[in-house]
């Protein structure tokens, strides 16, 4: 069956085909949700359960200028809700007003980026289901001690509780990717605040982890540090040995005088 929209390569589209993967990761999404943002809803497939829901606001936003003529074809009833825009550059304001959960089969290329602006409007948004490739989903997911774990696991379990909810196959999409896929939820914990200063713990988490094979006595040098008797323990070990509370730790005794 010839598809209605042809993938662009460049915006790195792979469309899912497989109707029964289509409900479990809507069924993955928590309900009750106020208001919902639907990321690169392409030929529909997600969006033809996500428009049953009981959800007060719903976005469909695609940067494919193909992609919302054909939705709004499609499910003429939801035409209002589709938006053609790119969800990296456009204000969060201008998208959705209060609290939103998000939801998508998100380009690989864009992915990480996608989740770095979730960080940036953390709370607002209690819940993100997204299927990306599945080496990055695993890493996001990933506890301290492993292999994967690295930036992203670090700055989003900060403020986010992750589960790796399912594996998919490359040949249910149309082109199918040369990777497979991982579906994810990430849901906000209580934390409100980390403590301390959050740029800076950004900075030392990322820092930590460019010199990820180098101990932390020698990747985190450019900074001066308090004397402890806990931080000389901590730079015997590798970024990814340490947890959020330890590197929120580490950025409390960085000296900033």
């Amino acid at each position: 069956m010839k598809e209605p929209i042809r993938a662009k390569k460049h915006l790195g589209q792979h469309f899912l085909k497989d109707e029964n993967i289509a409900r479990k990761i809507v069924d993955s999404l928590s309900l009750p949700c106020d208001a919902l943002l639907e990321i690169g809803p392409g030929t529909g497939v997600l969006t033809k359960y996500l428009i049953r829901l009981p959800i007060r606001k719903f976005i469909a936003l695609d940067v494919d200028r193909d992609s919302i003529p054909f939705l709004k074809n499609t499910f003429p009833e939801a035409a209002g809700s589709f938006v053609e825009g790119d969800f990296l550059r456009l204000p969060v304001d201008e998208m959705m007003a209060g609290n939103f959960s998000i939801i998508g089969n998100f380009p690989y290329n864009i992915s990480t980026q996608i989740f770095f602006k979730v960080l940036e409007n953390r709370n607002r948004v209690p819940e993100v289901v997204g299927m990306l490739q599945k080496e990055v989903a695993e890493r996001i997911a990933a506890p301290p001690g492993s292999k994967t774990y690295g930036i992203m696991s670090v700055l989003l379990q900060a403020w986010y509780d992750i589960e790796y909810l399912f594996t998919v196959e490359p040949h249910v999409f149309v082109p199918p990717p040369k990777v497979k896929s991982g579906v994810i939820r990430i849901k906000r914990n209580q934390v409100q605040s980390l403590g301390c200063d959050e740029k800076l713990f950004m900075t030392i988490v990322k820092t930590a982890f460019n010199q990820r094979r180098k101990t932390l006595r020698n990747g985190l040098k450019s900074f001066q540090f308090r004397e402890d008797e806990r931080l000389a323990d901590l730079f015997t070990k590798r970024a990814e040995q340490l947890g959020v509370e330890e590197f929120v730790y580490l950025t409390l005794m960085v000296k900033t005088d």
